[in-house]
């Protein structure tokens, strides 16, 4: 994975961090694609058909096929929920957290536990929009005091090419909406 840069958003998503030993070495990439658990799998595939899905709506919209659209929309909706049950059992509470902000390269949550800096862990995202988990490991480069415990920042060190697209267009949703919310609140003043 390259070191690139992506801007982040302050979002609170559900996380999982697991702290590895000081000895852990990051697996290559073939065992790490391996070790992804199959509901990550699915639903990173499920995200992709959600586009080539949104591009057919579009289609649809334009010869005026609205019970079609309907019926997708349900049936999408449907898979979703699906998904996200089959997801939810792979949250674990005991090293479960709230992210305070994320993006394509990194994130931060809150945690009761300092934890070293250059600490590699291991890490599931769970995304409400789209609908996806990502696997992946990341390393510790900031753990500061505040006054909840710790505010730690992981910068991810392995993470599969396709999740970070989906961590983009997660950010990009989320600041949309932040953005559409702005610009209600101003047109209501």
């Amino acid at each position: 994975m390259t070191e690139q840069e992506y801007f982040t958003v302050h979002h609170n998503l559900t996380i999982n961090v697991e702290a590895l030993g000081s000895d852990f070495a990051l697996p290559d990439e073939n065992t790490f694609v391996s070790e992804i658990p199959v509901p990550f799998i699915v639903a990173s595939e499920f995200s992709q058909l959600d586009m080539l899905a949104d591009k057919a709506r579009l289609e649809l919209q334009n010869k005026e096929l609205k019970h079609v659209i309907n019926l997708l929309d349900t049936q999408n909706a449907k898979l979703n929920l699906l998904l996200s049950f089959m997801l939810s059992q792979q949250d674990e509470a005991m090293v479960r957290f709230q992210t305070t902000q994320f993006g394509a390269s990194q994130l931060s949550y809150r945690s009761d536990i300092e934890i070293d800096v250059e600490q590699v862990v291991r890490v599931k995202l769970f995304l409400d929009h789209p609908a996806a988990a990502i696997y992946c490991y990341a390393q510790v480069v900031e753990c500061e005091p505040s006054e909840q415990g710790f505010v730690i920042t992981l910068r991810y060190k392995l993470l599969r090419e396709t999740d970070q697209d989906l961590l983009i267009k997660a950010a990009l949703y989320q600041q949309q909406k932040l953005l559409r919310q702005r610009s209600l609140e101003r047109d209501n003043k």
